[in-house]
């Protein structure tokens, strides 16, 4: 069975994806997210006359040969961008291995470890207030575990939180959070790390009295503190039993995180920005970390995850793969299968997408119980609608840079 075709999709619904879609000489089609959140058309070229071509009359079973073949061959490794396709590529050929097989893909993974997997959703506010409800709203919907983002005081936005109009939940309003503003460059946001020290302890001590200590809580501090900052907020957070910090501080310089390890227990959750097994070598070995945040889409696939996961399940480290509204429903859908697969699964970043993009792409995905769980139709069990994605022509948008009070470029 040969690959016939392969054809890149670059579609708007709200925000942009790039989408793969393989077809084989026996008319099979298989399809794969490649969407990089601000850098989306450097992977679709990637794909369209880079990758394509040499897919061509290659056996779509051979996954394993395609995958060496598309990262070694290419000489030039790792990266986002080459991750990101690589990921199109795997995801879309265990599209299709499946289908023959009439199987959902979970079953060729080896079959179901658990009942679902559990999932956790964004829940933020500029205040107080304004949190509780988003919090309230994501427990009426079915969420057993939160992440908690608020504004700061004395700064005028803050990664992760939704303007009040956007943060509704209801049909077409429902909270899409996203920080890529239609524009020909960044917006700039400013940032103050003592203020967001001394704030979000309280921030977690008014969540718990609140809402009690079953409810998991998530905190975000999305690379911005040095590792000394890191291990006071991870200590700070200690009273409130987080089920995780996540992103504490840049993880390029993996020994940094001695540093905060040695000083806190709150559980570390790092890699959303990571592409390969090998940026997680020190931090695995060493058990820095407890949950490794790798996606599917930007991590080569279901092939590249499942080789981070193999090695982070010798030491006891889980999954907590990255999942926010740009990863497409086809890299949630291929995240959820692994998930139900592998023993060592943590949690699911779960953020709805918007109504459009579910017009466009339909997934038969369940969500119940605090978790979700695919269906048993034969593949990913992923639908796109190529006439309605046509529809939404690629728009630039950019994720926001920052910038201390003095005006110092800081981690966003």
């Amino acid at each position: 069975m040969l690959i016939a075709s392969a054809d890149v999709i670059v579609t708007s619904p709200g925000r942009n994806f790039v989408t793969l879609k393989l077809t084989t000489s026996d008319g099979v089609v298989g399809w794969g997210d490649a969407t990089l959140n601000g850098r989306e058309l450097s992977v679709a070229s990637y794909l369209r006359d880079h990758l394509a071509p040499l897919l061509l009359g290659r056996d779509a079973h051979r996954i394993e040969d395609t995958w060496q073949y598309l990262y070694r061959g290419g000489y030039w490794r790792r990266g986002p961008v080459t991750m990101a396709a690589i990921a199109a590529v795997d995801t879309a050929l265990w599209d299709i291995k499946a289908k023959v097989a009439g199987l959902p893909l979970y079953q060729l993974l080896g079959g179901a470890s658990r009942e679902r997997c559990l999932v956790y959703g964004h829940a933020s506010g500029k205040d107080l207030p304004e949190l509780f409800d988003s919090v309230r709203a994501h427990l009426a919907e079915g969420f057993r575990a939160v992440r908690i983002q608020t504004g700061v005081p004395g700064l005028d936005s803050v990664y992760g939180v939704a303007s009040s109009e956007a943060a509704a939940v209801g049909d077409g309003t429902r909270y899409d959070y996203e920080p890529a503003r239609r524009s020909p460059r960044p917006t700039e946001e400013s940032w103050d790390t003592r203020a967001y020290l001394r704030h979000v302890p309280s921030v977690f001590e008014a969540v718990r009295n609140e809402f009690g200590p079953e409810v998991a809580l998530l905190h975000d501090a999305h690379h911005r503190l040095t590792p000394v900052q890191a291990a006071r907020l991870g200590r700070s957070l200690e009273p409130y039993d987080l089920f995780w910090l996540e992103d504490v501080t840049p993880a390029e310089n993996q020994e940094a995180l001695r540093l905060v390890r040695q000083h806190t227990t709150t559980p570390l959750a790092i890699g959303e920005v990571f592409n390969t097994v090998w940026d997680y070598q020190t931090l695995i070995r060493e058990q820095l970390i407890d949950y490794v945040r790798s996606p599917v889409t930007h991590a080569g696939g279901i092939t590249g995850v499942r080789r981070i996961l193999d090695y982070a399940g010798m030491y006891q480290v889980k999954s907590g793969m990255h999942g926010p509204t740009d990863v497409s429903p086809i890299g949630l859908s291929a995240a959820v299968h692994l998930g139900l697969a592998v023993h060592n699964f943590g949690i699911q970043e779960y953020m709805v997408h918007s109504e459009r993009t579910g017009e466009v792409f339909g997934t038969t995905l369940d969500f119940s119980g605090g978790g979700l769980r695919p269906s048993e139709e034969p593949g990913l069990g992923v639908h796109v609608d190529e006439e309605l994605a046509a529809r939404y022509e690629y728009e630039p948008a950019y994720l926001p840079t920052n910038r201390l009070l003095d005006g110092t470029l800081h981690d966003w």
